[in-house]
């Protein structure tokens, strides 16, 4: 995979995280407050589904 690829993919990552979780950063921050979040089952199958959906539409397109 390419290094734009990865950071294609990342980027896709981090908008379903914010849009479905409502998690602003997907990064690390050493911080237990910061780092777990309480989400909602329903919220996980919403960003686990958007995720499945940007997969399948990368196949097509690839």
């Amino acid at each position: 995979m390419t290094e734009q690829a990865e950071k294609d993919i990342d980027r896709q990552l981090q908008q379903i995280a914010l849009d479905h979780l409502f998690i602003d950063t997907l990064e690390t921050r050493n911080s237990d407050r910061l780092d777990f979040h309480e989400v909602s089952v329903w919220a996980v199958k919403s960003a686990l589904m958007a995720a499945y959906q940007a997969g399948r539409q990368a196949a097509r397109q690839g």
